[in-house]
């Protein structure tokens, strides 16, 4: 490994082809020239990132979601989120999901900053926040979203995080960064 922090590393894309386009990635393979001048592929999955949102309660509270999720078989406790559309505002998107999946609405929401969760072959970008003072709205899920809200202290979230109850990568982070603000 190089001790020089000043390098510069790099990969100068040839070509590329899409693969495969569905409704919320597409798939390309893409030939590239690497910093030695040698030839590789990558495999790039686009997505249009999205926003998620942890919300408390002024009695410290978290809400997160528990809903089936098709690529683990099983289901998954998470916060609030959602995909962005092309161009949408994460931020809009966060305050949209908030409302939508657990009925809260809020004039109190911080970023939190961008999560990657797969630089390897992924272009998603989530966006978190953290939103406290609450007041109830109305939920309004998706055709295809059946989730149920669960509400616990954060602490107790805290502690799921830190003991592999909560793997969802985006939650673990939120929880973990809100720390920060209390």
């Amino acid at each position: 490994m190089s001790e020089n922090k000043d390098l510069k590393h790099f990969e100068t894309t040839i070509a590329e082809k899409e693969i495969f386009k569905g409704n919320v990635i597409r798939v390309a393979l893409r030939d590239v020239e690497l910093e030695n001048g040698e030839k590789s592929q990558r495999e790039v999955v686009y997505h249009n990132g999205g926003a998620a949102v942890l919300p408390m309660d002024t009695d410290g509270n978290v809400y997160m979601v528990r809903q089936f999720r098709s690529a683990f078989d099983r289901e998954v406790l998470e916060i609030p989120a959602g995909k962005l559309e092309k161009g949408e505002d994460p931020f809009f998107a966060a305050v949209r999901e908030l409302e939508e999946e657990t009925g809260f609405k809020t004039d109190s929401i911080i970023k939190l900053g961008e999560y990657w969760p797969t630089v390897g072959y992924c272009s998603e970008r989530v966006y978190l926040y953290f939103a406290k003072m609450l007041s109830k709205g109305s939920t309004n899920f998706d055709d295809d979203e059946f989730i149920s809200l669960i509400k616990m202290p954060y602490e107790k979230a805290l502690e799921m995080c830190m003991n592999g109850e909560i793997c969802d990568g985006k939650t673990q982070l939120a929880i973990l960064k809100a720390k920060y603000y209390l």
